[in-house]
């Protein structure tokens, strides 16, 4: 059992990142079982979510002759645009059946405004507009946090990466997380992840 002061966050195990989604990373699903088997372990669990308006701007198909993952710039930088994926109220959007939700304190629910996208489970995409997670977290005094969940190289990284910059000790389950590895994309996260200070299991 993990202290007290210990969270487990699951980032968006969700039915469009699994074999057969939208945005399928491989073997995705295959994380589902070591998340389940982890969970008892912590005193504190948290669910993220992607969950987008169908509007979204990060949507390829919101971007007429654009190609999914080309990339595009956005007032807060470069941004890849995305199949059309965990639309909000859609069954791609919901939890992966076999993932264990009810044992979650508290889901937090990312890349709802249109206008932004948001990898990381503590900031929208600009790196200043805040979920509410860290508030959530130093409310509980929490103070380290075990990451798991998909993508290793976008919403599990950008997360870990955060969570080291507000002061949590970050350590990332490799075995629990799965990635899309778009062009090298898994070697700069690691590498970015590893800088940051972030302990990879």
């Amino acid at each position: 059992m993990q202290p007290a002061d210990h969270a487990l966050i699951i980032i968006d195990v969700q039915n469009d990142f699994c074999p057969g989604g939208a945005l399928a990373v491989a073997e995705g699903d295959a994380v589902v079982a070591p998340i389940n088997a982890m969970m008892d372990d912590f005193a504190v669990k948290v669910l993220t979510q992607d969950w987008h308006p169908a509007d979204h701007a990060s949507f390829a198909a919101n971007h007429p002759g654009a190609a999914p993952f080309s990339m595009t710039e956005m007032p807060y930088g470069p941004q890849v645009l995305w199949p059309t994926h965990c639309v909000q109220g859609t069954d791609g959007a919901a939890f992966h059946p076999a993932l264990r939700t009810d044992p979650a304190d508290l889901v937090i629910r990312k890349g709802f405004r249109a206008a932004i996208d948001s990898y990381s489970a503590f900031f929208e995409n600009d790196h200043s507009t805040p979920t509410g997670l860290d508030g959530y977290l130093k409310a509980r005094g929490v103070t380290a946090v075990t990451l798991v969940g998909l993508a290793t190289d976008f919403c599990v990284a950008y997360s870990a990466i955060d969570a080291a910059k507000l002061g949590y000790a970050v350590t990332v389950r490799m075995e629990a997380c799965r990635a899309i590895d778009l062009e090298g994309s898994l070697d700069a996260a690691v590498a970015q992840m590893r800088e940051a200070g972030v302990t990879l299991a």
